[in-house]
């Protein structure tokens, strides 16, 4: 770490539900599908607690044992990310199965500090510094199955010259974006209120899987496991760049996009996937016959009957692939684009998810970062609906969202809310070369307020 200079790592465990401790959570196939990739590292800057922006005396002196405390606090309720992975190995068929045991073994907490490194150092170049991002997150490099002995939850508090970055790294296999956040909600909520549980607006947690009896069989055998772990994945030279889409920007697309096909239907951020889709495959310069593809996380969670509570700890979502020809995708319109997003997203319905668990079961595909890397493809994760810039500790809101290191590859599109209402960040991960030449496309440009927060 070149920038980072560690103080201290606590292991933190949560002080209650000891009756829960012994509880075991079986993973379905929406939780399996990650296990060969990365885990999802997302963090958020802020200005450093002062007296003109923390009325909090204890939370200014003692930032980092209070957010210790807070984070003990928030994992008893999220006590399942205090536990372990636990992989079976079926001698009778060959198989292994994995689940969550909650045996209160901990989350790890990292206290750092990076030395000379300023908020601006951060927030002022046009390209995210790496250099300094990725360090403020923990366990780099962990792919989601290697959480038998590692934590399926590290926090990272790192202390800036005139700022605090709160980075959290969590096992795919446990959480999606709706508990990732959620968890970083709670936090924050206990931390603004002064570190205890009491009169927090949580409701408790949701770890059964009782919703699949009848649908699949639980634990899910997967066959030759071993043969599937992957060399380690090594992406070509990528820069990082967050563009920023004011609301009235994203409007003016979406009512493009709507106008040009005669429907009210097309989402705003169906038009952005659109948009972003056009200007990035315009700036590679692909034959135009080539097949290319967007993909795209979709959530389940409204889509199921019942609907999947927001409280529910686990995966519901399922990769989308929207597909045209270079040519098509640059001379049928923006319109056109969106709408192809739109039914994409619209197939994947209660039946479709239903289908793919029962699917997975008879033959179990594991997503791989090499399958995503490619001049010919983009992806997105992450949502706009997220609450980022809601999670104040007790000293103001978040300057920015950044994430970190892991599934990052040439094409990756991170979606996040914008800082202003109706604003939408994409942290656009891709080739130097396409960088530029988007910075370089004036249509695009036009779309963007500003780069960075």
């Amino acid at each position: 770490m070149r920038h980072i200079r560690l103080i201290s790592t606590t292991t933190v465990q949560p002080t209650t539900h000891s009756d829960e401790l012994t509880r075991r959570i079986e993973l379905t196939p929406w939780d399996l599908q990650f296990l060969l990739v990365d885990q999802v590292q997302k963090g958020l800057l802020f200005h450093k607690p002062t007296s003109t922006n923390c009325g909090n005396e204890d939370l200014k002196n003692n930032l980092v044992e209070h957010l210790k405390s807070s984070f003990a606090t928030a994992l008893d309720i999220f006590y399942p990310l205090a536990g372990r992975l636990a992989i079976t190995e079926n001698k009778d068929d060959n198989t292994t199965s994995f689940a969550v045991e909650c045996n209160g073994a901990g989350a790890e907490f990292v206290h750092a500090v990076a030395d000379g490194v300023t908020v601006a150092d951060i927030l002022d170049p046009v390209l995210v510094p790496d250099e300094i991002v990725y360090d403020l997150f923990s366990m780099n490099g962990a792919l989601n199955y290697e959480s038998v002995t590692k934590p399926l939850l590290a926090a990272q508090v790192t202390e800036l010259v005139d700022g605090v970055f709160i980075g959290c790294t969590m096992n795919h296999l446990v959480i999606d974006g709706s508990t990732f956040w959620h968890f970083f909600n709670t936090w924050s909520e206990i931390s603004r209120g002064g570190g205890g549980r009491d009169g927090i607006s949580q409701s408790p947690r949701i770890f059964g899987r009782e919703f699949l009896d009848g649908i699949i069989d639980l634990p899910v055998r997967i066959p030759f496991f071993r043969s599937q772990i992957p060399d380690k994945f090594l992406p070509p030279p990528l820069k990082q760049r967050v563009f920023h889409f004011p609301k009235e920007k994203i409007a003016q697309l979406k009512a493009k996009a709507n106008d040009e096909m005669g429907t009210t239907k097309i989402s705003s951020l169906q038009a952005l996937l659109a948009h972003l889709w056009v200007s990035i495959t315009r700036t590679r310069h692909l034959n135009p016959d080539q097949e290319i593809k967007y993909c795209l996380l979709v959530g389940l969670r409204q889509r199921l009957q019942p609907p999947l509570p927001d409280e529910y700890l686990g995966n519901a979502v399922l990769f989308g692939t929207a597909t045209s020809t270079v040519s098509d995708l640059l001379n049928r319109g923006l319109g056109w684009v969106a709408l192809e997003m739109n039914k994409m997203i619209a197939s994947k319905t209660k039946e479709d998810a239903i289908n793919f668990l029962k699917q997975w079961i008879e033959s179990p595909k594991l997503a791989k970062l090499n399958a995503f890397a490619s001049d010919d493809a983009l992806s997105t994760g992450s949502s706009p609906r997220f609450n980022v810039y809601g999670n104040n500790f007790g000293w103001g809101s978040p300057l920015a969202v950044r994430s970190g290191a892991g599934n990052k590859f040439d094409g990756k599109l991170t979606v996040f809310p914008g800082a202003e209402d109706g604003s939408i960040d994409f942290e656009a991960c891709l080739s130097p070369q396409t960088l530029h030449a988007l910075a370089e496309d004036e249509e695009f440009m036009a779309s963007v307020a500003c780069s960075g927060n």
